[in-house]
């Protein structure tokens, strides 16, 4: 296990931690299990890395990973159980237990520690200190009030401070609305530019990394390309930086239909139309999700509602849908362009 490895699993780690914090067996059934899939990702986009980028995956990587001597019996033993309780939580049949909360939250805290116990100083090693700006120059001990200040020393602070605060809030207001990488690969996107696009996607989330929009469109290109693992991983950091971003919901969803994983899919698309309920394609393929998970009568409804797309193919003839049939659909339709 090189640092690299180890400080990129940390942080995939950490990336679950505020999904972990928000789980309850109170809460929606839905958004319950959603959550837990969606822990589950972010951690196993960090074990992936602590070997360099595989493609295995659940307990197929635990194994591996244990095997490897990078995970305690211990740590494995919990991240199996999360796995567990990350597979029923797919099942439509099924609520997610406190069982499965705990069982969360007791493997996550257990990577976690070992991680940040593995990226400690080494033994012995003189620990971090704060540095006074200058030590050299003792603190004064002279009583503000026997300093003298000029009459105008005032009227210029506030001005300057007020200057400050413009400059601030110009910043993080253009920071917000005008970011000028992200602007120029959609431009790209919609060229038909894609190395450039992604270039400017890239820069864009370097940019600002709060922002989801850039990790969307990374996203959809490596699901384009056919990559659908590093497009699972840039749709969860979307979801994670925007979790009732519309754009970012729609396209994990995307994702995981594109994986055949359509009962988790449909999970997430339910969560991108409660976030807009105009959106059409997440009502199209919600539909489909459905049809493929046999739930074909309600699956229709939604295809109707969402009107003509490219989720219309997902609906059979009247009456010519066989047991067990899956009909074909293309998520990958063009995009309309949110920007928060």
């Amino acid at each position: 296990m090189t640092a690299g490895s180890q400080r990129a699993a940390l942080d995939a780690v950490h990336s679950a931690r505020p999904i972990v914090a928000r789980l309850s067996a109170t809460r929606d059934k839905e958004d319950l299990a959603a959550d837990i899939i969606e822990a589950w990702s972010a951690v196993e986009t960090g074990l992936r890395s602590l070997v360099g980028g595989t493609s295995l995956g659940g307990q197929a990587l635990i194994r591996e990973l244990r095997q490897r001597q990078f995970l305690s019996f211990e740590q494995a033993n919990a991240l199996a159980e999360f796995h567990a309780a990350r597979e029923r939580a797919g099942r439509t049949d099924y609520s997610p237990t406190e069982a499965d909360v705990n069982a969360v939250r007791d493997a996550f805290l257990k990577l976690e520690a070992g991680l940040m116990g593995d990226a400690a100083p080494a033994k012995g090693a003189a620990p971090a200190v704060a540095t006074p700006v200058d030590a050299n120059v003792p603190p004064t001990t002279e009583h503000p009030a026997t300093r003298s200040r000029p009459s105008w020393l005032v009227p210029a602070l506030g001005a300057v401070g007020l200057v400050i605060v413009v400059v601030v809030a110009w910043m993080l207001f253009a920071g917000r609305r005008g970011n000028a990488a992200y602007d120029q690969g959609v431009q790209a996107y919609r060229e038909g530019r894609r190395e450039a696009a992604e270039g400017d996607f890239r820069k864009a989330a370097s940019d600002d990394p709060a922002d989801p929009m850039p990790h969307v469109y990374l996203a959809r290109m490596e699901r384009e390309r056919g990559n659908l693992n590093n497009a699972n991983a840039e749709a969860v950091k979307a979801v994670q930086l925007g979790p009732n971003n519309g754009a970012a919901l729609r396209e994990l969803a995307s994702v995981l239909f594109a994986l055949q994983n359509y009962d988790v899919a449909r999970t997430f698309y339910i969560r991108a139309i409660r976030a807009d309920s105009t959106d059409r394609l997440s009502q199209g393929f919600l539909g489909c999700s459905l049809v493929r998970i046999g739930r074909v009568d309600e699956g229709l409804r939604w295809i109707q509602r969402a009107g003509t797309g490219a989720w219309t193919s997902c609906a059979p003839a009247l009456g010519a849908i066989q047991p067990g049939a899956i009909p074909s659909a293309n998520p990958a339709v063009p995009m309309t362009v949110p920007r928060p």
